[in-house]
């Protein structure tokens, strides 16, 4: 586990197919609740940003970035729909937040993760190359 301070939370909305099968009332009445719950989220100061995200773009992998291919796949279960960034003090308070999410009832998912101050990598290889540096 990671013991670095936290600069807050971000939710990441996974599945991008939840709302299917709904009527056009269904989905319209689903929307307004989303977007009232982001509004109220921000007037509260708890959400400092949050967007939808397209459902197809591109994966870039391999050495250098040589790979780049279609995804993530529009009917995917796991792709990331879109995300809200929370200003709020503890994991506890971002899951209760996360647990309002509208699209909770019909299939969607809703990862709460802590962003951090720096990348864990640096504060790794930071005192590394320090101590080598010292020895040189």
């Amino acid at each position: 586990m990671n013991t670095q301070s936290n600069d807050g939370y971000m939710l990441l909305f996974r599945g991008t197919d939840w709302h299917k099968g709904l009527s056009p009332e269904q989905m319209q009445q689903v929307a307004g609740q989303w977007m009232a719950w982001f509004k109220g989220l921000m007037d509260e100061g708890k959400a400092i940003a949050g967007k939808p995200l397209e459902p197809e773009g591109k994966v870039v992998s391999g050495k250098n970035g040589r790979l780049v291919a279609d995804g993530p796949f529009a009917e995917s279960k796991e792709a990331i729909a879109g995300y809200f960034l929370l200003r709020v003090d503890s994991m506890e308070e971002a899951v209760a937040i996360a647990q309002q999410c509208p699209g909770l009832p019909y299939g969607a998912k809703v990862e709460v993760r802590p962003v951090l101050e720096q990348c864990p990598m640096t504060s790794e290889a930071l005192p590394k190359a320090e101590t080598a540096q010292a020895v040189a």
